[in-house]
């Protein structure tokens, strides 16, 4: 039970390159330390606890996030989040913040998350570019990869394409929505003319889960794998090769949507 009575929703968005992910970590930065920190400052004390709606990856950047930090004292938030983003590094922003009941439970609510990972297919690209997305370079069969994403929609075992844990036993995950589009936020100098993002939503995903999807993808698109061994993966991950992650980098945690606010 939480002992600490007043509960705040902050609304959250980082550029993730800097740090090693969400959760804190013995003498490396990450997200949550550097807010934990914030808050400590300006609050002038740590009797508090905080909790994200993600606990995303190192090096992958959150659009549309969730933090629920827990006081025994009522403050005038909302007054506050001004100082706590002068003080926040600029890779990091609260973007909002109300009042919730302690009974409110982030992690419950999460109703289903959407990821994009961005990408390019360009024969040229420039160093700066790929803070913000990854290139795949050679020819790729778009329609094919098309075809992949509509074979992960639905409720699937998703172990062959996730890191799997010895503490976890189930791997089945609902995929809402799927699809590759084309992207116009990045535009510039320094970007290529065409861009890409590969889109997914889901009540939910296992470590790595996206990545893996997207590389997965891109080797069908390359000829490097059959558009048959996704279904093959679900009924019988255990008989194939793990698959390497795409890079950090191009994943984004784009959009959380809550129930029971």
């Amino acid at each position: 039970m939480q002992s600490r009575p007043q509960s705040y929703l902050f609304t959250i968005s980082y550029f993730g390159a800097r740090y090693k992910g969400w959760v804190p970590q013995p003498s490396q930065p990450t997200v949550q330390k550097r807010l934990e920190r914030v808050l400590r400052h300006v609050l002038g004390h740590e009797d508090f606890s905080l909790i994200g709606a993600s606990r995303t990856d190192s090096g992958v950047s959150c659009l549309g996030g969730y933090v629920q930090v827990f006081l025994r004292e009522k403050v005038a938030m909302h007054t506050l989040l001004p100082e706590f983003n002068e003080h926040l590094p600029q890779d990091i922003q609260l973007n909002s913040v109300k009042d919730v009941p302690a009974t409110f439970n982030l992690i419950q609510s999460v109703q289903q998350k959407t990821y994009r990972y961005y990408f390019s297919n360009a024969s040229k690209f420039h160093p700066f570019a790929s803070a913000f997305l990854f290139n795949i370079s050679g020819k790729l069969n778009w329609k094919l990869m098309h075809d992949a994403c509509e074979l992960f929609l639905g409720q699937h075992d998703f172990k062959g394409f996730c890191k799997p844990s010895e503490n976890k036993t189930d791997y089945v995950r609902e995929v809402i929505s799927a699809k590759i589009s084309t992207s116009n936020e990045f535009l510039g100098q320094f970007f290529p003319q065409e861009m890409f993002y590969f889109e997914i939503t889901g009540t939910g995903f296992l470590h790595h889960q996206v990545r893996m999807m997207m590389s997965a993808i891109w080797q069908i698109g390359k000829g490097e794998m059959e558009i048959s061994e996704i279904e093959k993966r679900f009924e019988s991950a255990e008989k194939f090769e793990r698959l390497p992650p795409a890079p950090a980098n191009g994943l984004v945690l784009w959009e959380t949507v809550l129930t029971n606010l």
